[in-house]
């Protein structure tokens, strides 16, 4: 089942027409019906949207059948599954989520611990010590960040950032790891809370994946 596949079975389940989904997932029903009929993919934003809308996980609207496209693993000295990369986070400052469409090997071995993970392309340098621009990294929504993790976290709705996360009793630092020095991003969480895209559980250089 591919992604816009899933999306139209959630959003006929529940008896909706693309402009009350649309709305729902804070797009227009040109995007909704644009993801059905695979010409796009939806944001992470808009996924996260959905899922809470919903009540179900992140994982439930892009699930491991739509991720893998049903493509061969692929044999060698480690096997590696195809999976469609749905947007770019950037690894600076805030940044408006970018949708992007292409196909990544990931690991199997790794893929089959994290099943409703997805792939995103890395822009941006401050996090370059571990991430750098021009990476992939597979994100999985579904395990929650610890301190010193890298996470994909959305401090506005359609931005996201991609940092270290640490965080205390009332306060959230999202902390670069870069060879540049950046501000850390400080957030007081009675104030501003944070949706949690996913935590980074894997990153390839692209050039390394041709």
């Amino acid at each position: 089942m591919s992604i816009g596949a899933n999306i139209k079975r959630i959003r006929e389940s529940n008896e909706l027409t693309q402009e009350d989904f649309g709305k729902i997932a804070g797009v227009s029903s040109m995007a909704v019906s644009q993801w059905e009929n695979g010409r796009a993919v939806p944001r992470m934003g808009a996924v996260e949207r959905i899922a809470q809308y919903f009540g179900i996980s992140k994982g439930e609207v892009i699930d491991e059948e739509s991720i893998l496209h049903s493509l061969p693993v692929t044999s060698g000295q480690r096997s590696t599954v195809p999976l469609l990369t749905i947007g770019r986070v950037h690894a600076g400052n805030l940044s408006d989520e970018e949708e992007v469409a292409e196909v990544v090997d990931i690991p199997a071995s790794v893929l089959c611990h994290h099943p409703h993970a997805f792939a995103l392309a890395v822009e941006g340098d401050c996090m370059d010590k571990v991430v750098p621009a021009g990476y992939h990294v597979l994100v999985d929504p579904d395990v929650e960040p610890h301190n010193g993790s890298v996470a994909v976290a959305e401090l506005e709705p359609g931005r996201a950032v991609m940092r270290r996360w640490l965080k205390g009793q009332d306060t959230l630092v999202l902390s670069a790891d870069s060879t540049t020095r950046y501000d850390d991003i400080v957030v007081t969480l009675d104030d501003a809370p944070v949706r949690v895209i996913g935590t980074v559980v894997w990153a390839q250089t692209a050039e390394e994946m041709e």
